[in-house]
């Protein structure tokens, strides 16, 4: 049973109390608190030694890492974060400087994007050390972008270039909050997500909360230089396109918009935001599954994204 089943088999017949706008199934909780025009975001996320790190890992960017990822998940629903919680697994003994020094990359994290650590909990592990961040965001009800809500012809887009994440840019990567905040205003943003396990795999989750398909145009998708560069030294590795496909923690957006906003989006980003490239990728079909179109082809992709317990 894979980490997708796993949720499905815990999660199914959960009640929806009132208030509730979103529950499980998004990259964050959407909740309706009673206070006009605003709704609240609910995210919880871990990084756990040995498989988000490891304990050669510079620790101040194990703790950049693990509020970072869960900001990513907050602008994927187009919001600002607010307050967060901590919770720490620790073994016993533990080297209390390297802790410190972990906590101060949090804490770097969370003043760049105005997150104020407001609580949280130690422990202890009998293994590495976790580090579990629960983040608390509000967003404007009229501008929350859920995974839902892709349309047949909707044209594809991610941010940045994918793939090759480990080579560094799993703990150095930028959330795309701003990016996403300036979508929502300016652009009719049917569905989003951020790309955690790889497009195979999150692109995904958009077509089955929307119950449609997709076409990828494989000499489109953008291929970061470490993808390529690890491939050229050992041709062991992953084939490029397959590691832009397929490897996890690019923590980039994958959204749809409607066609005729394809190209006015396109030049309006150029101004916006000239130094983070924005790429077309394909479009949202009503054939259900993904296929990928390479020059003389059109195939059904079998490709699939990170998974625990795979």
């Amino acid at each position: 049973m894979n980490e997708f089943e796993l949720i499905a088999r815990l999660t199914g017949g959960l009640a929806v109390p009132a208030g509730v706008v979103s529950g499980v199934g998004d990259d964050c909780a959407v909740l309706d608190l009673g206070v006009p025009g605003q709704y609240f975001l609910l995210k919880t996320d871990a990084v756990v030694e040995g498989v988000h790190f490891t304990s050669a890992t510079p620790p101040e960017k194990v703790g950049r890492k693990a509020l970072a990822r869960c900001l990513s998940d907050i602008a994927a629903m187009a919001g600002i974060p607010m307050h967060a919680l901590i919770t720490l697994g620790l073994p016993n003994p533990h080297e209390v400087s390297r802790i410190e020094i972990l906590y101060q990359g949090l804490r770097a994290c969370a003043e760049k994007y105005g997150v104020a650590i407001v609580g949280g909990e130690t422990t202890t592990s009998t293994s590495g050390i976790w580090i579990s961040v629960s983040l608390l965001g509000r967003v404007e009800s009229q501008r929350v972008v859920f995974r839902r809500g892709a349309k047949v012809g909707d044209a594809l887009f991610v941010t940045g270039e994918l793939g090759g994440s480990l080579a560094g840019k799993h703990l150095d990567f930028e959330p795309r909050l701003a990016e996403a905040r300036w979508l929502a205003a300016h652009f009719p943003v049917r569905a989003m997500i951020d790309l955690s396990d790889g497009l195979a795999g999150d692109l995904r989750h958009l077509l089955h909360a929307a119950h449609c398909g997709a076409e990828l145009l494989a000499e489109a998708i953008p291929i970061s230089r470490a993808a390529r560069l690890r491939h050229r030294e050992n041709p062991q590795a992953k084939p490029p396109l397959e590691a832009a496909l397929t490897d996890g923690e690019d923590f980039e957006l994958l959204f749809a918009v409607p066609p005729e906003k394809a190209v006015p989006l396109v030049d309006a980003w150029k101004t916006a935001f000239p130094g983070l490239k924005l790429t077309c990728v394909g479009k949202i079909t009503a054939e259900p599954g993904i296929r990928i179109r390479r020059r003389k082809s059109l195939q059904p992709l079998d490709l699939h994204g990170y998974e625990h317990f795979a």
